[in-house]
């Protein structure tokens, strides 16, 4: 490392112009930080600027430091203490590397406080925080934590008939055994739970929106979902489906179409969103926005190794899991790779439409509490809605599609009678009816309850 090269403080190094003996904690506070993440310097000698401006006694506050680290912290950081020569000036550089057993705490004044590195600065962990460091600490993930919850409880009808479609192979009971998802107890681990029909984990949600406009103002559709993982990544995508538009360009012998955004690259999205995010935070969900000109995904948790994602290369982004036991099933639903290779492909999915320029690009975005990818929409769609009598075009999900099907056997049936022979709500139902509208392929006639839907010829 040339110290000369360092210009800022950032996630991995803090400056320190001298050392404050009396007030340990300015400094030891980074030492918990990095200690409870990915590792990090603290260099003592420059300034916040990053102006090299040396240090007296070099031994002594080696000796100094070693003795504050083993007053004030518990359990004991690896700390490696490295003394540089810049011309004729010294700099002590703390090198504390990533703990094994975490939480690491600051303790003096009365206060026993483990710190989190958020950008350049130290902070005190939240509670979800702390809850994620003790798991590190044990060497456990959310995903593989035992439950009270009993197998002999809970179906996985979902789980087997996805399981049955995507690998055209059998399924078998034991499988639940083998992919962590029950314990040799017969009680369900967490990944069990969020894979079971009636998921009983609260936090595993999702919020859908359509939006009129590029902003947040008035919602054209809005739908929320709770439970099993599979059923919110299908729901998701049929959402997608029924709120975003085809276009097409004409052609001499027919016209070809032109999609707002790769099926491929919004199934990437959603699965990378569920698998990877943060369980721990109560009363978390997944948010899937849509807009007239972009998609956007934000879950709970940043990059589980503490970076942020729009300071890294997407090709060199490592495959480091939060929840390991989730992502395994689902590459074994082969949803994803197990090669990090998700971002990646969002990017090349996208890329392929017809449409793609440079600057619609696919956005990553993180913080430390959340993820964000925003995609946007590739194709021309300005002929949307002229569909000459042709509904084929447009992808509708299986219920829109029934519901089509019972106003052409009986024209005068009511939305509350379609919701009883489909077994949905009335506002499902409602809702199917006023997307079908906007699309184009129905129209309403007479006034409110009273009115008909007619499909249009």
């Amino acid at each position: 490392m040339k110290l000369d090269t360092l210009i800022a403080e950032c996630t991995s190094y803090d400056f320190k112009l001298m050392l404050e003996e009396k007030k340990p904690k300015s400094w030891l506070k980074s030492v918990s930080a990095f200690a409870n993440g990915l590792g990090g310097s603290l260099f003592f000698g420059i300034d916040n600027d990053g102006n090299i401006k040396g240090i007296e006694e070099v031994q002594r506050i080696c000796e100094t430091i070693s003795s504050k680290i083993r007053d004030y912290m518990d359990p004991l950081p690896d700390v490696e203490i490295i003394p540089h020569k810049i011309g004729n000036l010294d700099v002590l550089q703390a090198k504390v590397n990533a703990g094994h057993y975490c939480p690491y705490y600051y303790v003096g004044d009365g206060q026993r406080v483990a710190f989190v590195r958020v950008g350049d600065e130290s902070l005190p962990a939240t509670a979800e925080q702390m809850a994620r460091l003790v798991l590190k600490g044990t060497n456990k993930t959310f995903d593989s934590l035992h439950t009270d919850y009993k197998v002999e409880d809970y179906s996985f009808i979902i789980l087997a008939n996805t399981f049955i479609k995507r690998t055209n192979q059998k399924w078998e009971e034991k499988f639940l055994l083998s992919f962590g998802l029950v314990t040799s107890t017969g009680n369900l681990t967490n990944a069990g739970a969020l894979f079971s029909d009636d998921n009983p984990i609260c936090q595993s949600r999702l919020y859908c929106t359509r939006w009129a406009g590029v902003e947040k103002g008035d919602a054209i559709n809005d739908a929320e979902f709770t439970g099993n993982i599979l059923m919110l990544l299908r729901e998701a995508m049929n959402f997608v489906k029924s709120n975003t538009k085809r276009g097409w360009e004409k052609l001499p012998n027919g016209r070809k179409n032109k999609l707002e955004y790769a099926e491929r690259a919004v199934l990437e999205t959603m699965v990378n969103h569920f698998i990877h995010r943060d369980y721990t935070v109560m009363g978390g969900e997944v948010h899937l926005d849509i807009y007239d000109d972009r998609l956007t995904v934000i879950s709970p948790g940043g990059m589980y190794n503490g970076l942020l994602i729009q300071d890294l290369d997407i090709a060199d982004v490592s495959s480091e899991r939060r929840n390991p036991i989730l992502a395994n099933v689902m590459a074994q639903l082969d949803y994803m790779e197990k090669r990090g290779s998700g971002l990646t492909r969002i990017c090349n999915e996208t890329k392929a439409l017809d449409g793609y320029r440079d600057e619609l690009k696919p956005v990553f975005k993180s913080t430390p509490t959340q993820f964000q990818t925003i995609i946007y929409a590739a194709a021309d769609t300005k002929n949307v809605g002229d569909h000459d009598g042709d509904v084929s075009e447009t992808k509708l999900t299986e219920r829109q599609q029934k519901t089509l099907n019972l106003i052409k056997e009986s024209p005068t049936i009511t939305g509350k009678q379609m919701s009883k022979i489909l077994s949905v709500s009335q506002r499902t139902i409602e809702r199917d009816l006023s997307t079908l509208q906007k699309i184009g392929i129905l129209r309403h006639e007479g006034k409110d309850n009273d009115g008909v839907w007619v499909i249009r010829k």
